[in-house]
C-alpha cells in the first residue's frame, strides 16, 4: 500500500480532508488527525489503537506493525505501508474515522454500506 491508497480509501468517507501534520501528508476529520505519513515515507501513524491491541498486533505481525518509544504512551501504532494490505489497514482506519466524524456522517455511511 501507499499513502495515496490510504487517501483513496479515506477521502471517500464524509468529513475527511487532506492536510499536513508535522510537515508530512495527513488526513483529517473535522480538523483532527485521522492518520499521517511518518517522515520515513513508508510508515503510517495510526492513532486510535489501544496499547493492549497494539501490543498484540506488533507481536503477531511485526513485519507490518511497530511503534517507537515516542509513541509508547499513546494509543497509536505505526504501520509499514509497503508490507500492509488494505484488508489489514482499512478496519483500523474506519474505526478511528468513526470516533472523529460527526454522528450524522457515521449514521449516513453506516446506513449506505452493504
Amino acid at each position: 500500500m501507499t499513502f495515496d491508497d490510504i487517501r483513496h480509501i479515506a477521502l471517500a468517507w464524509p468529513e475527511v480532508e487532506d492536510g499536513t501534520s508535522y510537515g508530512t501528508p495527513a488526513l483529517k476529520v473535522r480538523k483532527k488527525m485521522l492518520v499521517r505519513l511518518k517522515e520515513d515515507g513508508d510508515s503510517l501513524v495510526m492513532p486510535g489503537v489501544p496499547p493492549d491491541e497494539r501490543d498484540m498486533l506488533v507481536e503477531s505481525q511485526p513485519e507490518i506493525f511497530y511503534f517507537t518509544d515516542h509513541y509508547r504512551d499513546y494509543p497509536t501504532v505505526l504501520i509499514r505501508l509497503s508490507k500492509a494490505k488494505r484488508a489489514t489497514v482499512e478496519p483500523l482506519l474506519r474505526r478511528h474515522w468513526r470516533t472523529l466524524a460527526s454522528k450524522k456522517a457515521v449514521r449516513i455511511t453506516t446506513s449506505s454500506s452493504p
